[in-house]
């Protein structure tokens, strides 16, 4: 019994390392630099044992998104009960990434592997939160009475990450007071303020 455990170990124990050192050179070379040849000695594997699992590094670079070792941290917006402020807050977050020495190239070679790999663009979005996280944070907004019902949510959290993603692809600097602008521009225009207190 325990030869026959090992080798779904040893496996499961591949495929991460795999993951890892694709993401170790992934931010430090770039998409265009990364080579199943270089992955499989930076993981001490062999390249068909990438192939088994993977079968192009588009695809594989796609995992290392979803299973969050590529742009980790920051990226789930918060609920403090004020929509607009959590999604300017969540916006700034991502732009100032791009602004960090090297976060513009991560982001551009992520969109170079979406354009070599068919599956990498859906994968993309979601690992940036545009299919779960930030329709979740909309719909909560909805909820609490402060989006309509009717508005298209999907299409609302894939405008936040299209934005995010042209700012990269311009290199465009950000501060917390355009990351709010932006956010009344996709949702349409500034809050309604409270009523005053008689």
């Amino acid at each position: 019994m325990s030869e026959h455990r090992r080798g779904p170990i040893r496996s499961e124990a591949a495929r991460v390392a795999i993951l890892d050192a694709t993401a170790r050179l992934f931010e430090t070379r770039g998409y265009d630099h990364l080579t199943m040849e270089g992955i499989a000695a930076e993981a001490h594997v062999g390249k068909q044992t990438i192939y088994r699992w993977w079968p192009s590094k588009g695809a594989l670079v796609a995992d290392c998104l979803l299973e969050g070792r590529l742009l980790v941290g920051g990226y789930t917006p918060a609920d403090s009960g004020d929509l607009r402020a959590d999604l300017a807050t969540w916006l700034h977050v991502m732009l100032t990434f791009v602004e960090r020495q090297g976060g513009d190239s991560l982001v551009l070679s992520l969109i170079a592997a979406a354009t070599d790999h068919s599956d990498v663009g859906a994968r993309l979005a979601e690992g940036l939160g545009a299919n779960s996280l930030l329709r979740a944070r909309l719909e909560s907004g909805v909820a609490a009475g402060q989006l309509s019902p009717e508005r298209p949510l999907e299409e609302l959290a894939e405008a936040f990450v299209g934005v995010a993603l042209v700012r990269a692809l311009g290199r465009t600097s950000s501060s917390a007071a355009e990351a709010r602008r932006i956010v009344d521009a996709v949702l349409g225009g500034a809050a309604p303020s409270a009523p005053a207190t008689p």
